[in-house]
């Protein structure tokens, strides 16, 4: 595999070549400092890329242009990256020598074209497809509370800092919806164009010097533009005393959601022994958590945690009985107590590096893996594969433990299910 990164001014261009791949995989990255006014009207306008374009007015024209060109795809998608929003749209299309000359320089121009040519009149977007977009979306946030899961963690994330990015919905806000119109979405898609910071990754049996001459001439964007802000989220102060909040839902499972803090982290810290910490303490079956709350205690439907490196942050997410919400909260404190003592075993650790090791293993089996393990490393300064996998072997017991005195439960958060 072979990597050349080219800064074009106005944006970076990432090229990976590997020959693992039947496919070439383009992704378009824009991204700007988070404010929570802005999101839902990203949201829609994320979604107006895949629903028609200029020279393609619906989404059936765009699904047919997608079959003429072997199959490609075009999806797009926002996340929170720290400090930041992210907005990526990625095309897929088969190499030419599964197909035929100048598919992907066709792929190329259709994707063009979704981002730079929109369905636009008189400086509005269509507000046809616009209602389609906006209908969708105010049905999936009139049933956020449906999705169980994800809302015990939007609440928790509001419950630790109402004031910080941390809370923050992603899925946007109803109130913010009704603002949209097809004047003034147009008028923040000129922004993102204009001020966004841009990264082009492209991954596949690749040419560097005809893909970067391919991608200067569809994407010749002249807007020189710098960073504005830190991606990590510095936390505040730790509370005195864990925050614990209760709501009540008519739902058959109750959902506990804990989040913790974690402060004070170097970069090595937050990039190596915290992230063997979270495996010993609550990722996958060998876990801590996994052995103790659901197979020997029975506590639990699932159990898991996370880390949110850039936010400071692993959240520990939980399915349980109402009855057994505090028996699963003492018993993930008392887990938490003994890692910060460095009760685990020396198999507990060397467990946890084989189960980075896989992690690390299955990056290089998926083309969107590889450009977000690129991408991190573009953003943040984080070593490549190879070093990766050489510091995590050094990592120590006494590293981990230094981490693991720094994890402090801030809020606990449960939705309870009154059908049990």
């Amino acid at each position: 595999m072979q990597y050349v990164k080219k800064d074009l001014g106005s944006y970076k261009l990432h090229m990976i070549k590997t020959n693992k791949f039947k496919t070439i995989k383009t992704r378009v990255c824009f991204r700007r400092p988070i404010k929570k006014s802005e999101i839902t009207m990203r949201n829609i306008l994320c979604n107006m890329f895949t629903q028609s374009s200029k020279n393609y007015k619906t989404k059936r024209e765009l699904a047919i242009k997608s079959q003429d060109l072997y199959a490609a795809t075009i999806v797009s998608s926002n996340s929170r990256l720290g400090n930041y929003m992210n907005t990526e749209i990625t095309l897929t299309v088969l190499n030419d020598k599964y197909t035929e000359d100048n598919n992907f320089k066709d792929a190329l121009d259709f994707l063009s074209d979704v981002i730079y040519n929109p369905n636009v009149e008189g400086n509005k977007f269509d507000d046809k497809s616009l209602e389609i977009i906006k209908s969708n979306a105010k049905t999936g946030l009139e049933g956020l509370k449906e999705d169980s899961n994800l809302y015990s963690v939007i609440r928790l994330l509001e419950n630790m800092d109402e004031n910080s990015p941390i809370s923050y919905r992603g899925v946007g806000y109803l109130e913010d919806l009704e603002k949209i119109n097809s004047s003034n979405l147009y008028t923040y898609y000129k922004k993102v164009l204009d001020k966004d910071l841009m990264d082009i990754f492209i991954i596949g049996d690749i040419d560097f010097v005809e893909t970067e001459e391919l991608i200067r001439n569809y994407f010749p964007i002249k807007t020189f533009k710098k960073q504005r802000a830190e991606y990590l989220i510095e936390q505040g102060k730790n509370r005195i005393r864990k925050r614990t909040i209760i709501e009540k839902e008519e739902n058959n499972q109750s959902k506990l959601a804990i989040g913790c803090r974690v402060m004070g982290l170097s970069e090595y810290e937050r990039n190596y022994p915290l992230t063997l910490y979270n495996i010993i303490l609550g990722a996958g079956d060998d876990s801590k958590l996994f052995r103790e709350v659901r197979e020997k205690k029975s506590l639990c439907y699932y159990i898991h945690s996370v880390p949110n490196k850039l936010d400071n942050l692993i959240i520990i997410r939980a399915g349980i009985d109402k009855e057994n919400i505090q028996k699963t909260i003492d018993v993930v404190e008392q887990q938490i107590n003994l890692m910060r003592k460095g009760k685990f075993s020396k198999e507990d650790l060397n467990t946890a590096k084989e189960y980075f090791n896989t992690a690390l293993d299955n990056i290089t089996e998926s083309e969107s893996s590889i450009i977000d393990a690129y991408y991190m490393m573009e953003l943040l300064g984080i070593d490549d594969i190879e070093q990766r996998r050489n510091k995590m072997a050094k990592v120590t017991v006494e590293e981990i433990v230094k981490v693991a005195k720094k994890v402090k439960i801030d809020t606990i958060y449960c939705l309870e299910g009154t059908n049990q």
